[in-house]
């Protein structure tokens, strides 16, 4: 090896280094609120507040977890907060498909002008719409029920845009050589767009999922009384007249957060599958 070679590899090794410690600080960076809660989550109350801080506990209170689950109903929150998390993120699902295989694939008076106010409509606020839709759902007696609160925010923009920009690039051959055979719309939906999309339909699950899993603002609005409660508006009963009790709540809030990591792990292995699947079609 040259010189000139050797003085090139030394380059790239310190490079290298230089760009594994910086990812290395931006992890940390990013994990420290989460280690911080479970830190915190297994100390008691009156360590969360003692100064100075301590990153570790003195002594690890494992007993928080079983505390949060049983002094609320933890259970019917976990309960409340999948049925309407699954029932979103299904609709969401549906409707995007086959919203996004209508502008991708459809050809119809008006298509580019309907596409254009529909992805205008990702500029209007979200709490701007919250007062319209508690009316129209108030008037249709659908407050404090499950269809009350997955309704209305089911039938979002992003996840047909998003559909549709991936439907567009899916050879239309494959369409064509479907039609030919005598396929309908809807089985070349179902039966060939659909399974190779799986990766944007796993990223437009997993975001739904994960959004309305910590949703707050509209379950707080539309549900009443703890046993129509979801997890994030159940953790703020942990706040009380007499205070806060802050082991408690971080011990909940990381229980709350096991499905939404289990569900990216299951999401991550299918999207990965798909795109290997994607690629070996078309290197054929």
């Amino acid at each position: 090896m040259t010189t000139k070679s050797k003085a090139k590899a030394r380059r790239r090794l310190v490079l290298d280094v230089i760009n594994h410690a910086a990812l290395a600080i931006v992890a940390v960076a990013f994990l420290f609120p989460f280690f911080w809660m479970v830190s915190n989550a297994v100390r008691s109350n009156a360590e969360v507040m003692a100064i100075p801080v301590r990153i570790l506990p003195k002594v690890f209170e494992w007993g928080n977890f079983v505390a949060a689950w049983t002094r609320l109903p933890f259970g019917r929150f976990f309960l409340n907060s999948a049925i309407i998390a699954v029932c979103v993120t299904a609709i969401t699902v549906v409707v995007s498909c086959l919203s996004g295989y209508a502008f991708a694939r459809l050809k119809f008076k008006g298509r580019e002008t309907l596409l254009l106010g529909y992805i205008g409509t990702l500029m209007v606020p979200p709490l701007m719409l919250i007062i319209p839709l508690f009316l129209i759902i108030n008037r249709l007696g659908m407050v404090n029920t499950f269809p009350g609160v997955i309704l209305p925010i089911s039938f979002g923009t992003f996840g047909a845009f998003l559909m549709r920009q991936f439907f567009l690039s899916i050879p239309m051959e494959l369409e064509e050589a479907a039609r030919i055979d005598g396929a309908s719309r809807l089985r070349i939906l179902i039966g060939i767009i659909v399974p190779l999309s799986m990766p944007a339909i796993g990223l437009l699950s997993l975001f739904t999922f994960m959004g309305q899993w910590n949703n707050f603002l509209w379950p707080l609005i539309v549900m009443t009384g703890a046993d129509n409660a979801t997890l994030p508006v159940g953790l703020t009963m942990f706040q009380t007249q007499q205070g806060t009790q802050w082991n408690y709540l971080m011990a909940g809030a990381t229980l709350s957060m096991l499905p939404g990591i289990f569900l990216a792990i299951i999401l991550q292995k299918l999207i990965y599958n798909s795109i290997a699947l994607n690629a070996g079609m078309g290197g054929r």
